[in-house]
């Protein structure tokens, strides 16, 4: 055999750095996740992901359990075991997001994470979208660039309409409005883009537009969105609406392999949680502490009923 022949390596455990986290939207009205397919997409330049998966940095204390209960099933007598069954199907994630952000604080709250909106000054008005925007270049026309600053960040969705109930919110259901009257504000037509995902940080204003840092997770805003400019961000501890996320965690191996985690569905199972990290005598760091359920889709492979799929890259 020649000595440039190719030799076969032996399988070692994946070492790796860091897990990195990246979530997609839940068609909550079809009830359908944001499908990954591994064997396409799984060697995905980390800092790239593809659409729609959005990239939400490394987290620490990652710990994924199965709950799921397997019993004997047992006939005769005496009663012997004849085979196994799977009686209870449930796994739960845990992790700590090592920044803020408005969607990592919407997952660790599990329910409304509601946008605070500027209400002093040429900011505290809403703009309507104008045609030819993109997903990170809203038009906005020259007359209103003025009630934007770089570094401010922006919420950009359609008007609530009166009496509407269901899943609203652009790209993200961001809240479920059960009944007309549940909505207390009223004929609010800012309703949504209080409670909406689809946000970002302006970049950049030109002369009749504004850049955003990262894209929209709507995409291109249409022309019936409007933009309003918020300070910031508040959750509450209850309420009836749960979050739900596709989710991938990704281990990238030092040798070349790599180990993915996809969850089809995921919902918060605790409200918002911190945790202390001491830096310095002075010093604490507070990261984001999220607790997860998975809930179970159809392979559509074979009709099973599953819950996480974990696939394992060998190094090339």
């Amino acid at each position: 055999m020649s000595r440039d022949a190719a030799v076969p390596m032996k399988a070692t455990p994946p070492t790796s750095r860091q897990v990195r986290a990246y979530f997609a939207p839940v068609d909550r009205n079809a009830g359908a996740p944001t499908v990954f397919d591994a064997a396409v997409n799984g060697r995905f330049a980390l800092d790239a992901p593809p659409a729609p998966w959005v990239d939400l940095g490394s987290v620490s204390g990652f710990a994924r359990s199965s709950a799921t209960k397997i019993e004997p099933l047992l006939c005769g007598s005496p009663n012997t075991v004849s085979s196994q069954v799977r009686q209870t199907l449930e796994a739960t994630v845990k992790l700590e997001f090592q920044s803020w952000g408005k969607l990592q604080l919407a997952l660790t709250t599990g329910t409304q994470q509601m946008n605070l909106p500027v209400t002093t000054g040429a900011a505290a008005a809403t703009v309507a979208v104008m045609t030819g925007s993109t997903a990170t270049c809203v038009q906005v026309g020259a007359s209103n660039v003025g009630a934007f600053a770089v570094g401010q960040m922006v919420a950009v969705d359609v008007d609530y309409a009166p009496g509407t109930t269901g899943f609203v919110g652009s790209g993200v259901s961001a809240a479920y409005v059960s009944a007309a009257a549940a909505v207390t504000i009223g004929n609010d037509s800012n309703y949504t883009r209080r409670v909406t995902l689809n946000t970002g940080r302006v970049a950049a204003i030109g002369t009749d537009s504004v850049t955003l840092a990262e894209p929209l997770i709507a995409g291109a805003p249409t022309p019936e969105m409007a933009v309003m400019p918020i300070c910031g961000f508040a959750d509450r501890e209850g309420g009836n609406f749960f979050q739900e996320w596709s989710a991938l965690f990704v281990l990238d191996g030092e040798q070349g392999d790599r180990v993915i985690f996809y969850y089809p569905r995921l919902q918060a199972m605790q409200g918002a949680t911190e945790t202390e990290n001491s830096l310095s005598k002075l010093l604490m760091r507070w990261n984001l502490a999220g607790a997860f359920r998975a809930l179970p889709v159809t392979d559509a492979m074979d009709g099973e009923r599953v819950l996480c799929f974990r696939s394992y890259l060998p190094a090339i």
